[in-house]
């Protein structure tokens, strides 16, 4: 593998279920929760974001509008995940057009919890919407495969907690008392991790790619490594005897099943993550060719280029800051 880093070669231990092992390791950061109470008509448009979204509708009316699925009802105690943070619209009815936003009276109630409502005569809609993002970069493949959005309602039934944790929070959003938001946030936290878990119980076996990857008893123990810890000085040595199988068979099985070999896929975890880490942590150059183990900055810029055509240079002028989450928006 190339650009080995200095690091002690012994790879980390890492337990025979990979996939529990990843999900194990599921954690939100840089979350933000809003609860809103709007009257009727409303229409709020949430643009695509890099970041986990959800909506949960406590009470009255509430639509919402996918470009790829058009508009859906949510009902009273449905949850919608949005696992990549893809443009969406909500609206008390699929007519009311504008953006209703601008009209709401916006009250902090922490550093990452909001109120929000809007004022008028018609029926009230009480939602409870929220941005989140993952502190695990091991799921971030996993994140990719997922629908576009999940409604809580249609994997209920494939687990037994997912119910009970709706109803909850309906009772929680309808009756708000003194640490209802941190109450709710901590129920979403968990309800979203078993959204994840259960989608991942209930997706076919496909024979290739990530999943099927994470799966194989052999490859998953790689790839939970790799994930782990991405700036460890991998080899091919080294991940073959993770995997408890030749150089030759173990390469050959990697390819077969991810469509590429395990030094570009690791490059390419590799490079994923200093996107991150240049535009959203401001970190330096070095500090990032360091933390990806990398020898030099010199090494590590080449790699980056290969790999995504432009400098890291680049990326870290032209990427914002960390990306603001007020309200989600």
């Amino acid at each position: 593998m190339p650009d080995n880093s200095s690091r002690p070669s012994s790879p980390p231990h890492i337990p025979m279920d990979s996939l529990s092992e990843v999900l194990q390791d599921f954690r939100l950061s840089g979350v933000n929760y809003g609860r809103c109470e709007l009257r009727h008509p409303w229409s709020i448009a949430f643009p695509q974001q890099q970041l986990l979204r959800f909506h949960f509708v406590s009470q009255g009316p509430c639509w919402i509008h996918t470009e790829v699925q058009g508009w859906q009802e949510l009902r009273e105690g449905d949850l919608v995940l949005l696992p990549q943070g893809i443009a969406h619209k909500l609206a008390s009815a699929p007519d009311v057009v504008g953006e209703s936003l601008q009209g709401c009276q916006v009250t902090k109630l922490g550093s990452n919890i909001c109120e929000v409502v809007r004022e008028g005569t018609g029926a009230t809609s009480t939602l409870f919407c929220g941005s989140m993002a993952l502190g695990a970069c091991a799921l971030n493949p996993l994140i990719t495969l997922m629908p576009p959005i999940i409604k809580g309602c249609d994997v209920a039934g494939n687990d037994p907690i997912v119910g009970p944790l709706l109803a909850a929070m309906t009772v929680e959003a309808s009756q708000p008392q003194m640490g209802s938001a941190t109450i709710l946030s901590r129920m979403a936290d968990l309800l979203t991790a078993r959204l994840i878990r259960c989608w991942v119980n209930c997706t076919g076996t496909s024979t290739t790619g990530w999943l099927a990857a994470i799966r194989d008893p052999h490859i998953g123990r790689v790839l939970a490594a790799m994930h782990r810890d991405p700036g460890h000085n991998w080899t091919l040595e080294n991940l073959s005897a993770l995997a408890g199988q030749s150089r030759s068979i173990f390469a050959e099985r990697f390819s077969a099943v991810l469509g590429e070999g395990p030094a570009r896929y690791l490059a390419r975890l590799r490079m994923q993550l200093a996107r991150d880490l240049l535009g959203q942590n401001g970190l330096s150059v070095a500090e990032v060719a360091n933390r990806l183990g990398y020898e030099s900055e010199a090494s590590f810029a080449r790699a980056f280029k290969r790999i995504t055509s432009v400098s890291p240079g680049v990326v870290r002028r032209t990427i914002p800051g960390r990306t603001a989450m007020e309200f989600g928006l």
